[in-house]
């Protein structure tokens, strides 16, 4: 074990544990922005009982987003300083758009949002929940087209003197093809995840609580919930579809890694189960679709897609001798636990569904247990589908143009990176379980009484202070 080692597990921890909060936010944000639009427009109290009861939840993850997302940009400086010099020029102007624009816009707005009750006008209030969503939404973008140049660099040259790469051309970046199929999939994903928990936390009182006078209240948000998990379930696949070609095109390795399909094929077939060598050159079993694989990387059923030893003989010519295919096993279990997962969400909002047909409240303690999990199988889908994103990428760090373990800093020891790499984990273990505890916490307490406290009529409104809103 050397400090690369460490250095890239504490990123794939910190990273993964940071994006446990990512998608939830994302997909949150405009839910509740719904929520409270059909408020407005309507004046039903339920909506508004429902938007303050999930914008609490929403507000407790931002917050702890916020917090874990801030370690990812001083490991760039830290672990990471040969990537931050070569790709900085490229890399920092989205990600400095993304804090200076899409942050702040989202933070300011979420304060207004939070303290605004009953203070702000009713539109101006509803105006500044889609401001805060709509900023969320444009930080996922700026953020993944940072990500995106890693995976089709574009837009840049290398000078050949600091051997530094600069920016040439900021509209290619943002319009990276990478970027521009992976948001659109990112932002599925999200609402996917965020369905479930609205699935889950309105089942739980359904179930537990069917005589409140809130029941037809959660009664909504399951069936609302799980509609938007069937609806965003079918985006996945649609655009994961279309990513699928993208990446077949950019970035070959990666799809070969993805099937463990070591020869080139044409038809290719999607293995549902591969047993490979154990040096992971070869198949021993395999238990396969035909064509699904040709269709998934090319569009056409017969279309030819290059396997792991051609596309590693043409990299070795290419850019000189090495290894250049990822770990087969990662990238092959990833993809389908990604596929897996996901589609295990959308069984149970269908489930959900149908045992709530026609008015009748659901009974079964298996599809309790079963909605008690939902939120977990969608955040672990992303999971896997990131470690399947940046796992497929290697040996690369910049694809085509620096390898990863060219990007560590070279002044770091290990034992620096092990120290930090530990307290970051503990530190993340600590914040895991509160997090956790206070989502259990406010998701039993259920959706608020909107009753008006006592007031002294004698108190100007302007003199009372601020106060948060829940």
């Amino acid at each position: 074990m050397d400090a690369l080692d460490v250095a890239r597990w504490q990123f794939g921890v910190t990273t993964v544990y940071h994006f446990l909060f990512v998608p939830l936010t994302i997909g949150l944000s405009v839910l509740v922005a719904v929520l409270q639009t059909m408020w407005h427009r309507t004046g039903n109290e339920r909506y508004l009982k429902l938007t303050k009861f999930y914008g609490k939840l929403f507000l407790i993850n931002f917050a702890m987003g916020v917090v874990t997302g801030i370690v990812q940009e001083f490991q760039f400086g830290m672990n990471w300083s040969d990537y931050s010099r070569f790709v900085g020029d490229i890399f920092g102007a989205p990600l400095a758009i993304e804090a200076l624009v899409a942050f702040f816009l989202e933070s300011t707005f979420i304060g207004l949002w939070i303290f605004g009750w009953d203070r702000l006008p009713k539109r101006l209030h509803l105006a500044a929940i889609w401001a805060a969503a709509i900023g969320t939404n444009l930080s996922a973008y700026f953020i993944l087209a940072a990500n995106s140049f890693m995976q089709n660099p574009v837009g840049f040259r290398i000078n050949p003197d600091s051997g530094r790469a600069e920016l040439t051309d900021f509209v290619a970046v943002l319009t990276n093809k990478v970027a521009l199929v992976t948001f659109p999939h990112t932002l599925a994903g999200s609402f996917l995840v965020a369905g479930s928990l609205v699935v889950t936390v309105g089942l739980w009182h359904v179930m537990r609580n069917s005589g409140s006078a809130d029941t037809g209240a959660y009664r909504f948000a399951t069936k609302f919930g799980s509609w938007v998990v069937l609806v965003s379930s079918a985006l996945v696949v649609l655009t994961g579809d279309i990513q699928g070609k993208i990446m077949t095109e950019v970035q070959p390795m990666k799809m070969a890694a993805a099937e463990g399909l070591y020869t080139t094929e044409s038809p290719a077939s999607f293995s549902v189960l591969t047993v490979g060598s154990l040096d992971g050159s070869r198949e021993v079993f395999a238990l396969k679709i035909p064509y699904l694989l040709s269709f998934l990387g090319t569009g056409d059923p017969h279309g030819t897609v290059q396997g792991i030893n051609d596309l590693q003989a043409q990299y070795a010519s290419q850019y000189g001798p090495g290894n250049y295919a990822p770990i087969i096993p990662v990238t092959y279990w990833s993809f389908r636990f990604m596929i897996g997962f996901g589609l295990a969400a959308a069984a149970i909002a269908l489930l959900v569904l149908w045992s709530q047909r026609k008015g009748r409240t659901p009974t079964s303690r298996w599809l309790l247990r079963a909605g008690l999990v939902m939120p977990v199988l969608p955040l672990l889908a992303n999971s896997f589908g990131w470690i399947f994103t940046e796992m497929g990428r290697q040996p690369w760090i910049v694809f085509g143009e620096m390898l990863t373990r060219d990007g560590v800093s070279r002044s770091v020891s290990l034992t620096e990176v092990l120290t930090s790499f530990t307290a970051f984990t503990l530190i993340y273990a600590t914040l895991a379980v509160i997090e956790f505890k206070l989502l259990v916490r406010y998701a039993r307490a259920g959706v608020p009484d909107l009753t008006p406290e006592p007031t002294d009529d004698d108190t100007d409104d302007a003199e009372r202070p601020l106060a948060f809103a829940y």
